[in-house]
């Protein structure tokens, strides 16, 4: 759009009017119907058709229903509704007992051993923490209950999770169940 001196014009965005008085480049000088001049960039401003309303041919021509439907948004999809049991039941279990992580634990000192089922729970308890799954099931065994308190001692670094004794039911005492919170805002 191409303006010149004299030409009267409207700022977008703000409810100004006036009649150009000095062009510089793409910086224009208005002088306001208060008589104050101010500097606008050219694309801040229309040219006014004279009767006081803005060009008719700055507008879409497209119906307001046809707008609208361009802006709803989509349809929210339907959620499966679980049992209320299915709800309470852990979505990761992970076992623990070293026959389930090596083939053969042969030549395996103990502290290797339970360095390696740690990094396991902690490795599996950071995937579940960055796949949203609330609740993780760690089957450790009963045994002496080294592995039990050191597992403790890693949940109790997060803040934004609990622990528990798991289903005894289903686990026996060799298992915790943790929950992690999970944050809403994201």
């Amino acid at each position: 759009m191409s303006f010149k001196v004299g030409d009267k014009v409207l700022v977008l965005d703000e409810d100004l009017s006036g009649v150009i008085k000095h062009m510089d480049g793409t910086t224009i000088t208005i002088e306001t119907n208060d008589g104050f001049l101010l500097r606008f960039a050219k694309h801040e401003l229309v040219k006014n058709g004279g009767d006081g309303k803005i060009n008719a041919n700055l507008f879409t021509n497209a119906s307001v229903g046809s707008v609208l439907a361009n802006k709803e948004p989509p349809p929210k999809k339907q959620s499966i509704k679980k049992r209320a049991k299915d709800r309470y039941e852990p979505t990761l279990e992970v076992d623990l007992h070293i026959h389930q992580l090596v083939k053969s634990s042969r030549g395996m000192s103990n502290h290797e051993m339970l360095t390696l089922q740690l990094d396991t729970a902690r490795r599996q308890l950071e995937f579940a923490m960055s796949k949203r799954i609330q609740k993780v099931v760690f089957i450790h065994g009963v045994g002496q209950g080294v592995l039990k308190l050191e597992l403790e001692y890693l949940f109790g670094r997060y803040e934004n999770l609990k622990y528990y004794d798991a289903n005894y039911q289903k686990y026996g005492l060799g298992a915790t169940e943790v929950y992690i919170y999970q944050n809403t805002r994201n």
